[in-house]
């Protein structure tokens, strides 16, 4: 059946669902499944209707993160997608915490790069006294001489360290869920699911804003990357980053490619839908994923990493600022929460 403009019935229903949104209604499990398994056909109308949503909470500002990994390497873990864990023969640089003036270095480079967060993140299990002091000490003068919002990735937080954390000046604590309790044995073997869950929940307890999020690409089904999706909405996380597995050579996962731009998108879309009024981030191998694709990804999401990653490089600065701006989209000068 057509509608009078010649456009397919089947492209209405998401602008619909959209609204329904909109109107607080939510979104169900099957209907969130269905939007990873339509046909490519439909994919700029997916993109249309996740952008209504997006553009009601966030307009057309794109928020900058950038990481800096003040320690490489070195983990007792054996997550199968990671270059730094005990089970990877990926030829990485591995050295402890860096110094605190190293730290600062990096601040001032997340300005230089337009960016609102400063991510500070750290290998291993968890982190010890001694390098929470340090980066407590790091924190609070960042805070006193720039205006970037502090986001920590240490590992597995207690209810001590959250809250000298928080006292510091951190705003935010990202510890991912990654994958679907279902498909987590699949993918790490050393802590659990339900490990990451309550890291999540001591940063919240804690007062500070959750940020936890996926990687696709780990062999996970469709109903397992929309489990996903639903987990992190009940968990109320403030901000999603979607990583895209980047199949590192001397890891497990290598070699493992599963995903298609237009996949990355839809599950951008679905991740909108099923959680609109968060953050979604298009994070980790965006652009060995989303490739020439990666403006639309724009339209589900609203923040992006600029610069390099953990281990892997992304592309410069200038080239993601581009992006944004020959999509008429704007960068957000201050995403402070």
């Amino acid at each position: 059946m057509e509608t009078a403009v010649g456009q397919p019935q089947q492209s209405v229903r998401w602008g619909e669902l959209a609204n329904r949104v909109l109107d607080g209604q939510g979104i169900a499990f099957d209907e969130a499944l269905s939007i990873l398994r339509a046909d490519d056909d439909e994919l700029l109308d997916i993109l249309q209707a996740s952008f209504q949503i997006r553009k009601q909470y966030f307009g057309k500002k794109v928020k900058l993160n950038m990481i800096m990994n003040v320690k490489s390497g070195l983990c007792p873990e054996d997550c199968g997608y990671c270059s730094q864990s005990s089970v990877s023969d990926a030829p990485i640089e591995k050295y402890s915490l860096l110094d605190r003036k190293s730290i600062l270095a990096g601040a001032e480079e997340a300005m230089k790069r337009k960016a609102g967060t400063y991510c500070i993140v750290a290998s291993g299990r968890k982190p010890s006294n001694r390098e929470i002091d340090e980066i407590v000490a790091a924190v609070k003068e960042i805070r006193e001489t720039t205006p970037l919002k502090i986001c920590c990735c240490l590992g597995f937080l207690n209810e001590e360290h959250a809250q000298r954390l928080v006292a510091a000046g951190v705003e935010r604590y990202n510890h991912n869920l990654n994958t679907s309790a279902e498909n987590y044995k699949n993918i790490t073997t050393t802590h659990t699911y339900d490990d990451r869950v309550n890291t999540v929940e001591i940063a919240k307890n804690a007062g500070i804003s959750p940020c936890s999020g996926a990687i696709f690409g780990m062999g996970e089904t469709d109903e397992e990357a929309v489990k996903l999706a639903f987990s992190l909405k009940e968990l109320d996380v403030d901000s999603i980053p979607c990583n895209f597995l980047n199949p590192i050579e001397g890891t497990p996962l290598a070699g493992k490619k599963e995903l298609n731009p237009r996949k990355c998108l839809k599950l951008l879309a679905m991740m909108r839908f099923v959680n609109p009024t968060k953050e979604i981030r298009i994070s980790g191998g965006r652009e060995v994923n989303l490739r020439q694709l990666q403006a639309f990804g724009f339209y589900p999401a609203n923040a992006i990493f600029v610069g390099d990653y953990l281990t892997t490089s992304g592309q410069g600065p200038i080239q993601d600022w581009q992006l944004i701006v020959d999509l008429g989209f704007e960068i957000e000068s201050d995403s402070r929460i």
